[in-house]
């Protein structure tokens, strides 16, 4: 009996940690740390408190709007294979208990943040989670074929958190690493969209590639993948990074046209699935060599 309990406990906690999109909150985790750091002058490191409170009350929030989004969603997730299997679709939670859990994960990261790093970064973080779990999921993304790239603000401000909670400011730095993310979530996004177009029409959503059809977002992403490309290169051109940056943004973004572009000619499900991938894998690593080349820059 005890065990049977045990597992159905387990069971219902794996399906609440479901909700908040664990995969997604990395990556936004990832992007404020790396705000953090840069924030902090290259001779030191973040404040241990500070990091750990910042981090912890941004992965918060962040939990809480996924759940948001996948309780407003809920309908639309029944219908796409993608997000079927969700606890929501599949009966397995009740809304009452997702907006429960929401409220005391976000209520649990705004207290933190405000009391333990600076109000500026709580009001900033309690700003982008109406931004994503209200004006994106609510208002863009049912009306609009634009909604990624008018509601890809809320998911350029992580690294700006990090900026905040460190300085408790926004500085230009912060603002040139929210324009590359800004740049960078339509190719992410459309990517993605272009190999489940069925799944969104089906749904009733209107992404670009339902709207405007496959080619008009083929071109869409590369057009947006070039203007990620110049935007990356920004923090070499203000003076915050340094030639172990430049080089990688050259070759991560290069890699990344090549991908748009062999999209763009010889469309293939299999080849936006793989760009869409990539697309992580570049985010990810442009941000991991500008913290490597903030460091390297002071021990030159």
């Amino acid at each position: 009996m005890a065990t049977t309990a045990l597992r159905t406990t387990t069971h219902r906690l794996r399906r609440f940690y479901e909700l908040t999109k664990p995969r997604v909150v990395s990556l936004i985790v990832f992007c404020a740390v790396i705000g953090m750091f840069l924030a902090t002058p290259a001779d030191r490191l973040p404040a241990p408190a500070l990091l750990l409170a910042a981090t912890l009350g941004i992965a918060l929030v962040a939990g809480a709007a996924a759940a948001v989004n996948c309780l407003i969603e809920r309908r639309i997730d029944a219908v796409m294979s993608r997000t079927r299997a969700r606890p929501l679709p599949r009966g397995e939670l009740t809304p009452q208990q997702t907006l429960a859990f929401a409220g005391a994960l976000g209520g649990a990261g705004l207290w933190l943040l405000y009391g333990f790093v600076n109000p500026l970064t709580m009001w900033l973080t309690l700003g982008t989670f109406v931004g994503y779990a209200i004006v994106y999921t609510v208002v863009l993304k049912p009306l609009t074929p634009q909604n990624i790239v008018i509601g890809g603000a809320s998911g350029a401000m992580p690294p700006v958190l990090g900026w905040a909670a460190v300085t408790g400011e926004i500085g230009t730095e912060a603002l040139l690493l929210f324009l590359i993310i800004f740049a960078w979530t339509p190719p992410h996004f459309w990517a993605l969209a272009l190999y489940r177009t069925q799944d969104y029409a089906k749904a009733g959503v209107p992404m670009l590639p339902v709207t405007h059809g496959r080619k008009y977002t083929q071109l869409h992403v590369l057009l947006y993948t070039l203007i990620l490309f110049a935007c990356s290169l920004l923090p070499f051109a203000y003076g915050m990074s340094g030639r172990l940056y430049l080089v990688a943004a050259a070759a991560l973004g290069g890699l990344f046209i090549v991908y748009a572009a062999v999209l763009y000619v010889r469309y293939s499900d299999a080849l936006a699935r793989r760009t869409f991938r990539y697309s992580i894998v570049y985010l990810a690593l442009l941000f991991a060599a500008l913290l490597a080349d903030h460091y390297a820059r002071a021990l030159a």
